[in-house]
């Protein structure tokens, strides 16, 4: 089980929950496209620094 902190209460909480269950925090989704994006502006920088 992999866990992701909160960061209103700093408990840990397992990476598929949505909502915290002690104080309620909700975890923004980002979307597929988006994590997509960064991976690749992260492999472009880095092809940038190589060349």
């Amino acid at each position: 089980m992999s866990l992701k902190e909160c960061p209103g209460c700093a408990i840990d909480v397992d990476k598929n929950e949505d909502v915290c269950p002690i104080c309620g925090y909700d975890f923004p989704e980002q979307s597929k496209s988006f994590k997509y994006a960064v991976w690749l502006l992260i492999v472009l920088m880095l092809l940038w620094l190589l060349f």
